[in-house]
């Protein structure tokens, strides 16, 4: 039960549950759009993306100067599952519609 505690303890955070749920719906994204989309400055969303990262909840993948984030890959089916409620569950969420607008309306300020 020790793993599961973890990583609801990484998915308690607000600002990170946020970009879980954004990850699950938009997929691969650079964090300059999620912090767009979370109208949050770079460096926090880059901190919580580490901390994600560290945990296995995301993986990251650079592009030239720039640094893609996407969900991991499960590894049981309780991920699975949370994965699949991100997406589902809380598409109508307020908060959520909210991320998606801006993420949809955002370009990156590197290219």
């Amino acid at each position: 039960m020790n793993k599961e505690a973890a990583l609801f303890k990484v998915l308690a955070d607000p600002t990170r549950l946020r970009l879980a749920i954004l990850l699950a719906i938009k997929g691969e994204t650079c964090v300059c759009m999620l912090a767009e989309g979370l109208d949050a400055p770079e460096y926090k969303i880059s901190h919580h993306l580490g901390i994600m990262r560290s945990a296995g909840v995301v993986e990251a993948r650079r592009e030239g100067t720039w640094i893609y984030y996407k969900l991991s890959k499960t590894r049981n089916r309780l991920e699975q599952c949370l994965q699949e409620c991100f997406r589902d569950c809380f598409a109508g969420h307020s908060t959520v519609k909210a991320d998606m607008k801006r993420l949809l309306k955002a370009a990156c300020k590197n290219g």
